[in-house]
């Protein structure tokens, strides 16, 4: 086994706790699905998320799936200036037997535009 890296995003319709915890789970289960992840192999997560979303940790959906074993850590994104708003980025550190090039990053909703080459 070795580290590889996954990167993913999704955007959120409201600035709410139910949202944010509702799409950053839902990035995480097409995460672990499309690359058919043992959670038990997730080493950490970090997210962020724009300066527009506060009203939870997207780290808290991550422990609600089950995932008490690995280091997560959210941070604000970067304030770049017309960038994607409501946006939720994830990178996932993991072990695994796939090659870094044979992963599956996943970008949903409105994020799908900062990945067009994966459309």
């Amino acid at each position: 086994m070795c580290i590889v890296t996954i990167r993913g995003a999704i955007t959120v319709n409201n600035n709410t706790r139910e949202d944010i915890i509702k799409y950053t789970r839902k990035l995480l289960e097409e995460i672990i699905k499309q690359n058919n992840i043992n959670k038990s192999n997730i080493i950490s997560i970090l997210f962020s998320a724009t300066k527009d979303l506060n009203k939870a940790y997207p780290a808290i959906a991550a422990r609600e799936l089950g995932l008490n074993n690995c280091g997560l850590m959210c941070f604000q994104e970067m304030d770049v200036e017309n960038s994607l708003n409501k946006c939720i980025r994830v990178l996932v550190f993991l072990k695994s037997n796939l090659s870094q090039t044979d992963v599956k990053h996943i970008y949903l909703e409105k994020a799908s535009v900062l990945r067009p080459d994966l459309n």
